[in-house]
């Protein structure tokens, strides 16, 4: 794929070739007109790894761990190296553009998508997401930032006018992409779905021109989010370069009436074109040929990196007594839902297939020496859907999973003939890339044979975007046809999850087989935005169990072994895409078991998975030990033993506060939509800039993280160098095993002129120390973003003179013997705009 030159091609298209290249041809690719040179780009989802094209029977993927794991490494550098692993991934995937990072700000521990995100502070999401980018680009792949800006909820989120203050929109929302321009200049910005004060992001000049082009001079290419276009003149003339997925529905032939009725000029589609065509010449540089095939480069370094990030994730939040690390010789009881399934990502289109993915029971259970007693019993759920069926069934090719055939006709037709066959694992399957039939309502059949591992009552669950029946040995069990009723699945054009139950005899083989028909065959009338032609289908299954019951038998094995694991947590059900939490809580009896073990065995420990915060209150002062392992990629079964183990000493940090209780939320009172808008009431003041002004207590502040040794700190130095604040401090491992510190610098105004939080972090620094070194960590912040608020009556940045505090500590909570105090002054006071 071979560069052009831009004005030279400009020159010669015509206006309708211009405008057919401002929108995409597919879900993942734009335009080409070979006679000119111009090749099709691709993109490819990335938040979490690179998907590539489909969605249906997609090729695997390296899955990293989500947006709050990687925030929480607190490690710009290590999240270089991982965007140059996703950078290769893309290149495997044969696309040019990576739809990633995200980082929007969790103002609510309810946001279905707030796993995506790097943090609730935007100086930490900024400068990760540099990170990522630069990593990217280093690979001459170009990043997509999203989801610019305030698409921080997932309620209506089409629709709703975020109402916010220029203040709070500069200082917390804004400043994380403007960091990241700063720092690694991403080729590539996608607009938000919501409206900002009255307009939606991807028409909205105030955002996309004025302040993105013009007053940040960045230079590339805007696209929308999937169907997040919603005018075709006015964004346009607001600066939104390429409008996805394809065919287009608002610009085409109608673009072309807006620019003969005037509405639209010439010139601002022929920029738009312009800077399509720059990104064409950035991407030629990945190297990637037009319409590459796919495929995978699973290898043994990527593992090594996946596992590396994802055990410097973990957050130890809790560890009294030392119980952790355990003992790989103690006897062991495993116990919780996420046991034995991986729980590696958050739901929605952040999650893909991977190569692989690693169970804490499989790993845990590896490490343990050979003769140590271990045991196993799940003890509650904590499914939102039954678990996916497929891995637990056995296709008529003896692979795992199901075999799928589709056809033009029912299966009422005996003599039917597929027209294709695959063998089909994620039994989960969005149909909105599945070209194979040639008309829009088809059949599918999924079968697979479920060997009973013991008797009892099995339960199947069925959720269908079109219509379906399970069966079981030819008997009905479940119908999702007949009768339907709108619910979440596949972003919310499908239906709930009907259930059926069978009495199954241990030993015994059962047939498990699914008859489908594709979206025209639903019987729901749907408001989604995200439809398929195909549909989709979700197939799950678990065994009954009597929660109580199954409490009392893990209290019991708990009494008989020397630790217990507790794999605890949310998954992919509960946070994901197209819908926000209700709640914080945890799901089902799972506070009541955590609750039973700790108090039956003193060396509990338990491994929380969730993006954001859940409520803890119910267990936390009684249990031992607790880590935060996040939803942590393939690897996150290796990561979790390797910190349990104590091979890897924990080093992450908290990249959000973590409330008592929801109510405690400064969002708490107006996070949703109502009647079509969403109040910003809290301003600034998200996550610990509420917590520590408002003197709430949070059980574990920003920024908190424990470790294996210990650390101190010593001699700090202020300075102010060339506009630089500098800061620099001794820090010694005082303890007896490696590990790393995270130096945080936080920044306080003496005075100031109008309410500031009582803190904000400005910087940070993480520093390797071997047991009993000392090293010297020095974290450089330019003047004007140490000092600075936004003083709307100026529309500009303000640093005001006068004194201000440095306070260089391990978390945003300033702990006595934790954090040392220096400070500083301005000699005057100023006003900047830019970055």
């Amino acid at each position: 794929m071979a560069a052009i030159d831009v004005e030279d091609v400009l020159s010669k298209l015509t206006n309708p070739q211009k405008i057919s290249l401002l929108s995409g041809i597919d879900f993942w690719h734009t335009q080409a007109i070979p006679e000119h040179g111009i090749p099709s780009i691709r993109v490819a989802v990335g938040p979490d790894g690179v998907r590539g094209t489909r969605f249906f029977n997609g090729i695997p993927a390296a899955c990293f761990p989500c947006g709050t794991a990687l925030g929480a490494t607190w490690d710009p550098a290590l999240l270089r190296e991982a965007g140059a692993v996703m950078g290769e991934e893309s290149k495997a995937k044969g696309a040019h553009v990576i739809l990633g990072p995200t980082i929007n700000i969790q103002r609510s521990p309810l946001g279905g998508r707030g796993f995506e995100s790097l943090s609730e502070d935007p100086v930490l999401a900024g400068v990760g997401a540099a990170g990522l980018v630069n990593g990217i680009q280093d690979t001459g792949i170009v990043a997509c930032i999203k989801h610019f800006v305030c698409n921080d909820q997932e309620h209506e989120r089409n629709a709703v006018d975020v109402i916010i203050t220029n203040r709070a929109m500069r200082e917390i929302y804004l400043l994380a992409f403007q960091i990241a321009v700063r720092d690694s200049k991403p080729g590539s910005f996608m607009t938000a779905y919501n409206k900002v004060n009255g307009t939606h992001v991807s028409e909205n000049p105030k955002i996309l021109k004025d302040i993105l082009r013009g007053e940040w001079a960045w230079e590339g290419m805007t696209m929308s989010d999937w169907y997040g276009t919603y005018s075709t003149s006015e964004a346009i003339n607001a600066g939104l370069d390429l409008e996805m997925p394809g065919p287009s529905r608002l610009r085409g032939g109608l673009l072309q009436g807006a620019l003969a009725s005037n509405k639209v000029t010439e010139h601002a589609i022929t920029q738009r074109a312009r800077e399509v065509l720059n990104l064409v010449n950035r991407c030629a540089a990945s190297g990637i040929p037009e319409n590459a095939e796919e495929g995978t480069r699973d290898t043994p370094e990527t593992a090594a990196l996946l596992k590396k990030i994802s055990a410097n994730s973990i957050v130890l939040l809790k560890n009294e007594g030392n119980v952790l690390p355990l003992k790989k010789n103690k006897s062991t009881l495993i116990v919780g839902p996420n046991a034995k399934i991986a729980t590696y990502c958050g739901g929605g289109s952040a999650s893909l297939l991977p190569y692989y993915a690693v169970t804490p029971y499989d790993v845990v259970t590896a490490l343990l020496e050979e003769g140590t007693e271990v045991k196993y019993t799940v003890g509650c759920y904590s499914h939102r859907e039954l678990p996916l069926l497929g891995a637990q069934l056995t296709s008529e090719e003896g692979k795992p999973g199901m075999t799928f055939r589709a056809y033009n006709e029912p299966s009422s037709v005996t003599d039917r003939q597929p027209i294709d066959e695959l063998t089909i694992l994620r039994t989960s399957e969005f149909f909105i890339d599945y070209y194979k039939p040639a008309q829009a309502l088809w059949y599918g059949t999924f079968s697979g044979t479920y060997d009973a591992e013991q008797a009892g009552d099995d339960e199947f669950g069925l959720a269908v975007y079109g219509a379906g029946k399970l069966y079981v040995n030819d008997e009905l069990v479940v119908d999702n046809e007949t009768t339907q009723t709108q619910g979440q699945a596949f972003f919310g054009s499908g239906t709930v999850e009907e259930k059926g139950t069978v009495k199954l005899v241990k030993g015994e083989k059962y047939n498990v087989r699914v008859e489908f028909a594709s979206a025209p065959a639903c019987k729901l009338v749907s408001d989604a935005v995200v439809v398929a032609a195909g549909g989709g289908i979700r197939i799950g299954g678990a065994w009954v169990i009597d929660a109580e019951e199954e409490i009392k038998n893990a209290t019991a094995l708990a009494k008989e072994v020397d630790q217990v694991i507790i794999c605890a947590g949310l998954n992919l059900d509960w946070e994901s895409e197209g819908y926000d939490r209700a709640d914080m809580d945890l799901p089902g009896h799972m506070p009541a078991l955590i609750t039973a073990l700790s108090a039956a065995n003193p060396n509990t420990v338990v491994v929380m998975q969730s993006g954001t915060p859940v409520t803890l209150s119910p267990f936390l002062s009684n249990l031992p030990a607790l880590l935060h392992a996040w939803y942590g990629g393939n690897e996150t079964g290796n990561a979790i033993a390797s910190v349990v183990f104590g091979e890897t000493n924990p080093s992450a940090k908290l990249p959000l506060s973590w409330p008592v209780r929801l109510e405690d939320n400064p969002a708490y009172l107006n996070y949703r939509s109502e009647r079509g808008r969403t109040l910003y009431s809290e301003g600034i003041y998200v996550g610990y800039r509420y917590y520590e002004t408002a003197e709430r207590e949070v059980p574990f502040a920003f920024g908190h993280g424990l470790s294996y040794t210990t650390f101190k700190f010593g001699e700090i130095k202020v300075e102010l160098v060339d506009e630089e604040l500098v800061v620099s401090l001794d820090v010694t491992n005082a303890g007896e095993v490696d590990g790393a510190e995270v130096v945080q610098v936080y920044v306080a105004q003496d005075s100031p002129s109008i309410r500031r939080p009582v803190k904000e972090l400005k910087g940070f620094e993480k520093v390797f120390l071997a047991a009993g070194e000392t090293k010297r960590v020095e974290v450089k912040v330019q003047v004007k973003y140490a000092t600075s608020f936004w003083d709307e009556a100026r529309d500009a940045w303000i640093s005001e003179k006068g004194a201000y505090k440095v306070f260089a500590s391990d978390s945003s909570q300033l702990v006595e013997g934790r954090y040392l105090e220096g400070g500083f002054e301005v000699a005057k006071t100023s006003w900047w705009n830019g970055i």
